[in-house]
């Protein structure tokens, strides 16, 4: 009688664990699919800031090119393309500021123009660096339009440093940060424009964004 109830204790544990394993493993299921969902979403949403919906007839989302930077690090390139032409690119690029790492998405055109800039992710301080957010000011809508040779090499800096770009009250090292990461996202497109514009290039994996 003993081992009997004994056996039946084991088994009604052994129904719950696989229930619960069972349960969870659903969850987790979901749960990683509601996760890539929102990612893709602000993928979507990032892209649309820096590419114009008027440039291009694809899903840029989908359609990319797998580089790397000088660096050696892992670049995804989301392409723009018209009636079977490239005409923009977007790819994320990084500055550091006062408070860590800055990561942003630029946009630029065929023809090597700045078609837009966005903050994607940062630690600035509240009510300095964080101007660089476009819901905080108009500051990094400033560089649309702009390419390598506008302005001049030795004007891609802000004005504390001789350059063009203004730099915050207070808040010096962040504006510095982001200008440098654009000059030099610029210098990336220039280096690798015939990629970039090559229909034929491997295509970049989809991504998990963490």
């Amino acid at each position: 009688m003993k081992q009997q109830s004994m056996l039946t204790h084991g088994m009604i544990l052994g129904a719950f664990c696989l229930g619960f394993g069972l349960l969870l493993a659903v969850t987790n299921s979901l749960t990683a699919q509601d996760i890539a969902a929102r990612a893709l979403e602000d993928r979507q949403n990032s892209l649309s800031q820096v590419i114009p919906d008027s440039i291009h007839d694809n899903n840029p989302v989908t359609d990319t090119v797998a580089m790397k930077d000088g660096q050696g690090n892992e670049i995804t390139v989301y392409r723009a393309t018209k009636n079977g032409n490239v005409t923009g690119v977007a790819y994320e690029i990084f500055g550091s500021g006062y408070g860590g790492k800055i990561k942003l998405m630029l946009g630029v055109d065929a023809q090597g123009k700045i078609l837009g800039v966005r903050v994607l992710a940062h630690k600035e301080t509240p009510g300095l660096g964080d101007k660089i957010e476009v819901k905080k000011g108009d500051w990094i809508l400033r560089f649309t339009g702009l390419s390598l040779d506008n302005p001049l090499p030795d004007k891609w800096k802000v004005k504390k440093d001789g350059g063009q770009f203004d730099q915050f009250a207070g808040a010096t090292i962040t504006p510095r940060g982001v200008v440098r990461a654009i000059r030099e996202g610029l210098d990336f497109f220039a280096a690798n424009k015939a990629h970039m514009m090559d229909l034929n290039a491997p295509k970049a994996p989809m991504k998990e964004e963490h």
